[in-house]
């Protein structure tokens, strides 16, 4: 098993700097992972040899950025299972995505008197956006109440879904909680209702098989940046007869197909909500960041290794005193654990652990609402992914520690 870990390891340059003169433990990975090797190579290399507008221009040049762009769609569609590259849409990423369609259902579903239905785990792209859409349609939100064990109660689900909601929003996997959603049965649970349904999967797709035509979900949105891939890219998954009936949020060009003053048609899906330029280069880029995480999904070594940091990380955050994890420990869980400690503000104790090397996340973390079901003052977070070792748990574990008698 080591040397399969070191061989992922090697693929990726940022886990050999140091910080502050210290080995960089980096226990960040659900804000941002680190980034594969092969994908910004292949960045550096379209950057010189494919740097042209796609979908435009004649010339070779925009040719082969086009082609290695659409090629990226249709890895993208295949990593998830899509029925095929009409129901991806790139976008800049999971917000953009969720806003998608949040602005779509606004203009062209919801009503006054409408709900939507969301968790109240959710991240603030799945919460602001809905607002957005609600201000501007006069339908309200409501919120499913999430258990002390921070998992979603399919009773307080079914309960919740009454005839005035339109779409239910939730997520696949809660960035603070790191808790697996029930979502297939959610979806079922909805679609009985004739309630489409959309999953943020920012978390879920990287920890998670995803097919989305098992789950028969409306809409999956997720973005590269978490999943060893390029930032600034995207992907939304949608049926596409909510595709075709839903409006562009922008308007430009490549998204149209034929303009003049008086009216605009707009081009088929997926092209349709892709105004202007895309951030082409790096959406092109994410196809060996798909490659990469749907080998290592396979491998039964590093399921084994994921399954042997859990059981360490949650070995070590259990032999300290005064530390409360947000959310139960279980088999629904991914390597992600939020934490409060009696007496440590949660930004004391990531700086005192950054000056020792590790990376750590605190604060809100873009959830405010369940963050604060927990701690009034936030947060700490430490996420893992198969590039990360047991002895990077190790110094961890010890610079907690230290953190602590340090602010106590």
């Amino acid at each position: 098993m080591a040397s399969v870990i070191s061989d992922i390891r090697a693929q990726f340059p940022a886990l050999n700097e140091r910080v502050y003169g210290k080995k960089l433990v980096y226990f960040d990975n659900a804000a941002t992972s680190q980034r594969l090797k092969a994908v910004t190579d292949l960045q550096s290399k379209l950057s010189v040899t494919a740097n042209a507008n796609i979908h435009r221009a004649v010339h070779s040049l925009s040719s082969k950025a086009t082609e290695v762009y659409e090629s990226a769609r249709e890895a993208a569609a295949g990593f998830i299972s899509a029925p095929g590259r009409e129901n991806v849409v790139i976008t800049s990423g999971t917000t953009s995505a969720i806003n998608t369609v949040a602005h779509g259902f606004a203009r062209a579903i919801l009503k006054k008197g409408d709900k939507v239905l969301i968790s109240e785990a959710e991240h603030h792209s799945n919460i602001v956006s809905w607002q957005l859409a609600c201000d501007m349609s006069g339908a309200k939100i409501s919120v499913i109440p999430v258990e002390e064990s921070g998992e979603l109660s399919l009773s307080r689900v079914e309960s919740m879904l009454d005839c005035n909601v339109k779409i239910l929003a939730v997520a696949h996997v809660s960035n603070v909680l790191g808790i697996e959603n029930p979502i297939a049965e959610i979806i079922s649970l909805a679609h009985s209702r004739n309630v489409p349904v959309l999953i943020d999967g920012a978390q879920g797709i990287v920890h998670k098989q995803v097919n989305v035509r098992a789950l028969d979900c409306d809409f999956y949105a997720f973005s590269t940046h978490k999943l060893y891939g390029p930032t600034g890219v995207g992907i939304l998954y949608g049926k596409k007869e909510w595709l075709d009936k839903l409006p562009p949020m922008l308007g430009g060009g490549d998204m149209v197909e034929t303009v003049t003053f008086s009216k605009t048609t707009f081009a088929p899906v997926p092209l349709k909500f892709e105004a202007g330029t895309p951030n082409f280069l790096s959406a092109a880029a994410m196809t060996p960041a798909l490659e990469f995480a749907a080998e290592i999904r396979k491998n039964k070594e590093v399921i084994a290794h994921e399954s042997a940091l859990m059981e360490k990380m949650e070995f070590c955050l259990g032999q300290i005193p005064g530390l409360h994890l947000a959310g139960a420990c279980s088999d629904s869980r991914i390597p992600l654990y939020s934490f409060s400690i009696d007496g440590i503000h949660p930004e004391d104790a990531a700086q005192i652990l950054d000056k020792m090397g590790v990376a750590v996340r605190s604060g809100l973390m873009c959830a405010e609402p369940i963050v604060k079901k927990y701690s009034e003052k936030g947060l700490t977070r430490v996420s893992l992914l198969p590039y990360n070792t047991e002895e990077e748990i190790d110094i961890f574990a010890d610079a907690l520690s230290k953190t602590i008698k340090m602010l106590s």
